[in-house]
């Protein structure tokens, strides 16, 4: 592990000679990408140096021990030890969290796909405020969120919704919202005044560059059609809405919100490529999981992950048991608790596989 970190020291080290170096410099694109690796090893390289002087310190407080006919002196050392000792034991465990293999997609920005599910109606508005939820969230976070095309009912909610977000480490704190959503509530439409329970299925893939997975232009069938319901006066006038078809995997990504066939390709197109990548993601996510039987797995993406209730102003996320009665606050937006209790989960669960295979 020691010998990993220290190979890390040397990289830093030439990262900021090279970031230094005039002719870098004046590459805008190699500073930014070396500016980044830099960022990405500077909380490990701190870490393991202060881990290397708390070792010092440690071996200068033995020898004090050893050495010394001062009781006070022995005193102090021992305390002073005390103290090191614990903090070197809380650093081991944290640097075996730095050095976790990292998840390729968490810097990469996101495709969020949202769907009334299981309830008609009721499924369907509870869609739009999961959409309302992630909208707030990501502002919090300052990230940026585009509808590229929206299902809308006629009472306001949504048969589907897909978003883009981008900004930093979106997909790092998004990928574990992957699943079916359950929500507890009277609905509006109830006289009544009996809880149903509907659902809505969320899906959160990494945005995939062309670069990342090669689609052959002759394994996509291409339709175009005229666009229908909401979408002012172009609909049913001009052709300008795209279906596409992935024949190897039978993926089909329809779009038809803009009036441009061209953006409308343009849209289906990266919607296209993330479900495709995703797809191949999910073969060896399920895999991963299985193996190491991960509490927080994202390979599943039927599985019952969250319920809200409604009436006892309650969340509950099912794969690590977490109750939190703050409804109002999670639905509008702050997702930090329960974003930061599912990373935990999950660095714990591959800290003891980490452990259990040496």
């Amino acid at each position: 592990m020691y010998d990993q970190l220290d190979t890390f020291i040397i990289r830093h080290n030439e990262l900021n000679e090279l970031m230094s170096d005039p002719s870098v410099i004046t590459d805008t694109k190699r500073f930014m990408a070396l500016s980044k690796e830099e960022a990405n090893l500077r909380p490990k390289v701190e870490k393991f140096k202060r881990y290397q002087t708390v070792v010092t310190e440690i071996e200068e407080a033995e020898e004090i021990l050893s050495d010394s006919n001062d009781p006070d002196m022995i005193d102090m050392a021992k305390e002073e030890l005390s103290e090191l000792k614990a903090e070197r034991e809380t650093l081991q465990e944290e640097i075996k969290l730095l050095l976790l293999p990292e998840d390729p997609n968490d810097s990469k920005n996101t495709i969020m796909e949202i769907r009334g599910a299981a309830g008609g109606d009721e499924a369907q508005l509870f869609a739009g405020d999961l959409y309302n939820m992630y909208q707030r969230y990501a502002e919090k976070q300052g990230w940026k969120v585009e509808v590229l095309d929206a299902n809308i009912t006629g009472i306001g909610g949504y048969k589907e919704i897909i978003l883009m977000i981008t900004g930093d480490k979106v997909y790092s704190k998004l990928k574990y919202e992957s699943g079916a959503h359950r929500v507890q509530r009277v609905p509006a439409t109830e006289s009544q005044g009996r809880v149903h329970t509907s659902t809505a299925t969320v899906v959160v893939m990494p945005e995939a560059e062309e670069v990342e997975i090669d689609i052959d232009e002759n394994d996509i069938r291409v339709d175009i059609y005229h666009a229908s319901g909401a979408g002012g006066q172009h609909v049913n006038k001009t052709a300008s809405a795209v279906r596409l078809t992935h024949l190897p995997t039978g993926i089909v990504v329809a779009m038809q919100d803009e009036r441009s066939q061209l953006k409308n390709r343009e849209k289906a197109m990266k919607v296209l490529r993330a479900r495709v990548y995703d797809a191949r993601l999910q073969e060896s996510q399920s895999a991963y999981d299985q193996e190491r039987k991960s509490a927080v797995g994202t390979g599943d993406r039927s599985e019952r992950i969250r319920t809200y209730n409604y009436p006892q102003s309650r969340v509950t996320d099912h794969r690590i048991n977490l109750t939190l009665q703050k409804l109002d606050q999670i639905l509008n937006g702050n997702l930090d608790e329960i974003v930061d209790a599912l990373i935990l989960a999950d660095q714990t669960a591959k800290l003891e596989d980490m452990n259990k295979n040496g």
